[in-house]
């Protein structure tokens, strides 16, 4: 229950858009407000990954692979039922994993890629609700930097753009569960309560399957 009194209708929530979007930063205010479990990606913890935003067709087949069974390892949890009996706000959706294979491994590794996710039969719940963080290629480019992370050096403005229209291609056709799109653009949810309580409030009256949300 957040601080308003307001009780929040989904038990799975996904926060989802490319890197630098404010996927992982608005899911911990999320899960802070509606006081819900928090479930991360925690890209620090893939070793390959610094490597990987150097090289990518040399390390992509290994960074893939250490984040697939960090998903199915974390995923596994929320499927009990007695650990569902709280509301999840996550920041990463399993079905990432098929989107950066495909973007980064060549095609006899991801052939290999797709007989280990196919042996695994990782499996996640369906989220009552996607919020997908959308923004331009500069805006995400400058959060990088702004952040200074030391493995993200690597990572150039050509991977963002083609990271940027994978995402957008496949969140065009999605029907799974509603999705809020939210232009993430002008967005500053950490340090503008206004933006958040915005946010919060789309979330807490959504009715249809698809709808978006821009700053004015």
């Amino acid at each position: 229950m957040n601080a308003a009194g307001v009780r929040l209708k989904q038990r799975y929530i996904v926060v989802e858009g490319p890197i630098g979007s404010g996927k992982s930063t608005l899911a911990r205010l999320l899960s802070e407000r509606y006081a819900t479990n928090l479930m991360l990606e925690d890209a620090s913890a893939n070793p390959f990954l610094p490597q990987f935003y150097r090289d990518m067709k040399r390390y992509a087949l290994a960074t893939q692979m250490f984040f697939l069974f960090q998903r199915v390892n974390q995923l596994a949890a929320i499927k009990q039922p007695d650990l569902f009996e709280k509301k999840t706000i996550a920041d990463y959706m399993l079905a990432k994993d098929a989107l950066f294979a495909k973007l980064t491994l060549d095609d006899n590794e991801f052939a290999l890629y797709s007989q280990l996710y196919n042996h695994l039969k990782p499996q996640a719940p369906t989220p009552d609700l996607v919020i997908y963080l959308q923004a331009t290629v500069n805006t995400l480019m400058t959060r990088i930097q702004r952040r200074a992370l030391p493995m993200e050096r690597g990572i150039s403005e050509d991977y963002l753009m083609r990271l940027s229209e994978t995402y957008t291609r496949y969140f065009y056709d999605y029907a799974e569960s509603p999705i809020l799109i939210v232009n993430s653009d002008r967005f500053n949810f950490v340090e503008n309560p206004e933006h958040l309580q915005m946010l919060c409030t789309r979330i807490e009256s959504l009715r249809g399957m698809r709808e978006y949300m821009n700053a004015g």
